[in-house]
């Protein structure tokens, strides 16, 4: 039987590791799971505590209670905010989103409620996005006068396109779940009781893999966006290329040819 292990309390994150999984919760229900500075720097903590965890194949990301994954940034603390107190916010929230999306494992988003501003931001820079039938995604920083700080800008019109994107960010209107999956920004609808057992069982068929493996497909996929196709094809071969040079590789070739599972050690 798997035992978990708790990380030390946190005021705001929720984190714990059962098995190959981690758990990161945003716990301030209260506020609607809201993003401040303090919240976005124990989140940051967190993950890099997974991704440099050998244990960890995987990381789920909700939030608490039953209303929001993360409504967004936290306007009280931003009322004061000079110029340059606003884009060292949005640099720390940019480097919590790159962690994330090139943490090397997969970081699924179990949404489970609203998903607005630096929320649905969280959400992009996830592997793989899991919404349940009432959740709400929306970019509406222009209805209270700023822009998207956490990468809603670049990520948006990469995962559904420059016009939807734009459309989303000009009007600041949310979207049902229902629509976000429709252009491509949610991957799957599920039952809210099965929010997170459908993370873990993703998590799960891909922990049954060689992890260098995909370590390195998502690093293709992400540096490949960044650049042209004949670029991003060079990488590809490049990164296939050190695949087959990993014990995992003759492991799993070895296991095809044997009928059996593979033992996959991740090197």
């Amino acid at each position: 039987m798997t035992t978990a292990t708790a990380a030390p309390t946190r005021e705001n994150v929720l984190y714990e590791k059962k098995g190959p999984i981690a758990y990161v919760t945003i716990n301030r229900p209260k506020v609607l799971n809201a993003l401040n500075k303090a919240t976005i720097a124990e989140l940051n903590a967190v993950f890099k505590d997974a991704r440099d965890d050998a244990a960890v194949r995987g990381v789920i990301l909700t939030g608490a209670g039953d209303k929001a994954f993360a409504a967004g940034a936290d306007i009280a603390e931003m009322a004061n905010d000079t110029p340059g107190d606003a884009e060292d916010k949005s640099r720390h929230g940019q480097r919590l989103t790159r962690v994330i999306e090139n943490l090397g494992k997969p970081v699924i988003a179990a949404v489970n409620g609203l998903a607005l501003g630096g929320g649905c931001e969280l959400t992009m820079a996830c592997t793989i996005r899991l919404s349940v039938e009432a959740a709400k995604f929306g970019q509406p920083e222009v209805t209270i006068g700023i822009i998207p700080g956490y990468g809603g800008t670049q990520r948006l019109p990469r995962l559904v396109g420059k016009g939807r994107a734009l459309q989303l960010i000009l009007t600041g209107e949310m979207i049902d779940a229902q629509e976000a999956y429709r252009i491509g920004l949610v991957n799957e609808i599920v039952p809210n009781a099965n929010l997170v057992a459908r993370a873990e069982a993703i998590l799960n068929r891909i922990g049954a893999n060689a992890p260098v493996a995909v370590k390195l497909a998502i690093d293709a996929a992400n540096q490949g966006l960044d650049t042209s196709l004949a670029d991003g094809l060079r990488i590809e071969g490049s990164l296939l290329g050190n695949c087959v040079a990993t014990e995992d590789m003759k492991e799993g070739v070895a296991a095809f040819r044997e009928k059996r599972k593979p033992n996959f050690q991740g090197r």
